[in-house]
C-alpha cells in the first residue's frame, strides 16, 4: 500500500510489518546470547516502541542491547524466579537480566492476586531495564485494570540544589482504561528530558532546549555531547521532579531489594549500556471500588478536559502512529535496515 503524500516514505527508508521487525530483532538478540523467550519478549517490546514512533526506545536501542549482551554484563539465558510473598505481593529475582521477561513471568499472578485482593505489588529486583516503561503498564488496562510503574536507571541527573549527578532518568508510567477508546496511558522521564533524546540530538547534531541539562563544569548547556561528555541531565519542574525522581529510586530500588541508580559499576565491561537497577509495579482492580464504572468515569474526564480545550491527550500521537504503521508499515531507513540484518546474521 502506497503512503499518503503527507507521509510519504523518504527514497532511502523502506517500510516493514510490524511482524517482520519482531521476527527479526528475535534473531538479533538470540544470535548474541539470549534465551529464546528473552529474545521473544524484547523483541516484541522494542518493535512495538518502533511502531508507536517511540524512536529513542525503538530500534535505536538495539546496538546497545547487543553490546551489553556481548559485554557479559547481563545474562540474557537468565530464568526470572517468581515468588509469592504475600495476598497482594509478589516479588522475582531476575537473575541479572531483563526486567520485561521477570514481568512476563510473573504477570498471570499478579493479575490473579489484583482481581481477588483489588490491588497487588510487583517488585522485580537484579533486573535491567532498557525500554520504554508504557509497554509494561499499557496491557493491564486493556484487561480493565489500573497499573502503574517506576524504575530507576544509572545516574545522570542531578538533583535540584546539587551539583553533581545521583539519580538516573527514573521515570513513572501509569495507565487506566477508557469506556469505548484506548487507554489513557502517560509514560514520563522525572529528567528534564529523556537519556534516549539526548542521544539521538547528539547524532543528529541538534541543539536541545534551555534547562535540559548541564556541561562537565555543571554550566547549562544546549550541546547534547556535552551532556553525554561528562555533563548532565537536569530534574523537569526543578525541585518537583527531584523530589519525584527520588521516590522512584525508593520504590523502584529500596523497596524491591535493587540496586540504587549510584550503586552498581559496569567499568569493567566495556561495551554494557543497560542500568541494573529495580523496578516496582501497582495493579488495581477497579471494580472493587463503589460508584460507576472506572472506565466509564476516565471516559467522562477526557471529554471534560477536551471541553476545556485541551486539544491532545497524552499517548494520542502514539496511538495515530500506532495506526498509521498498522496500515502502511513502520519505516526504517536503509541503513538501520541493514544494520539490524547484519546484527541478525542475515
Amino acid at each position: 500500500m502506497s503512503a499518503p503524500n503527507d507521509c510519504a516514505i523518504p527514497a532511502a527508508a523502506s517500510s516493514i510489518t510490524l511482524e517482520a521487525l519482531t521476527r527479526l530483532l528475535e534473531s538479533v538478540f538470540l544470535r548474541n546470547g539470549t534465551s529464546a523467550e528473552v529474545a521473544r519478549v524484547l523483541a516484541a517490546n522494542c518493535a512495538n516502541a518502533e511502531r508507536d514512533g517511540a524512536h529513542s526506545h525503538g530500534v535505536f536501542r538495539i546496538p546497545g542491547y547487543v553490546s551489553t549482551l556481548n559485554s557479559g554484563w547481563v545474562n540474557g539465558q537468565a530464568v526470572p524466579q517468581v515468588e509469592d510473598v504475600a495476598s497482594g505481593f509478589v516479588r522475582v529475582d531476575a537473575g541479572n537480566g531483563f526486567a520485561q521477561p521477570a514481568l512476563a513471568a510473573a504477570r498471570a499472578l499478579l493479575v490473579e492476586k489484583a482481581r481477588h485482593a483489588g490491588i497487588a505489588v510487583l517488585a522485580i529486583r537484579n533486573s535491567h531495564h532498557f525500554a520504554a516503561l508504557w509497554p509494561d503498564v499499557e496491557p493491564f488496562a486493556e484487561e480493565a485494570l489500573v497499573a502503574l510503574s517506576v524504575v530507576n536507571s544509572m545516574t545522570c541527573v542531578v538533583p535540584h540544589g546539587a551539583d553533581r549527578p545521583l539519580f538516573g532518568t527514573n521515570p513513572i508510567a501509569f495507565a487506566a482504561p477508557r469506556a469505548g477508546a484506548a487507554p489513557i496511558v502517560f509514560d514520563l522521564a522525572t529528567s528534564a528530558i529523556a537519556h534516549g533524546d539526548v542521544q539521538i540530538a547528539a547524532r543528529k547534531g541538534e541543539k536541545l532546549p534551555p534547562g535540559m541539562g548541564v556541561d562537565s563544569l555543571g554550566q547549562p548547556t544546549q550541546d547534547p555531547k556535552a551532556i553525554l561528555e561528562g555533563g548532565a541531565l537536569l530534574p523537569f519542574g526543578g525541585h518537583k521532579g527531584s523530589a519525584l525522581s527520588m521516590m522512584v529510586e525508593l520504590l523502584a530500588a529500596a523497596l524491591t531489594g535493587g540496586n540504587f541508580s549510584f550503586e552498581f559499576d559496569w567499568s569493567n565491561h566495556p561495551g554494557a549500556k543497560t542500568p541494573w537497577t529495580g523496578q516496582l509495579l501497582i495493579v488495581i482492580d477497579p471494580s472493587k471500588a463503589a460508584g460507576q464504572s472506572f472506565a466509564e468515569r476516565s471516559e467522562e474526564l477526557v471529554r471534560q478536559m477536551h471541553g476545556a480545550g485541551l486539544k491532545r491527550l497524552p499517548g494520542d500521537r502514539r496511538h495515530l502512529q500506532r495506526a498509521r504503521s498498522m496500515a502502511q508499515g513502520i519505516v526504517l531507513d536503509e541503513a538501520t535496515l541493514l544494520q539490524l540484518r547484519t546484527l541478525a546474521g542475515y
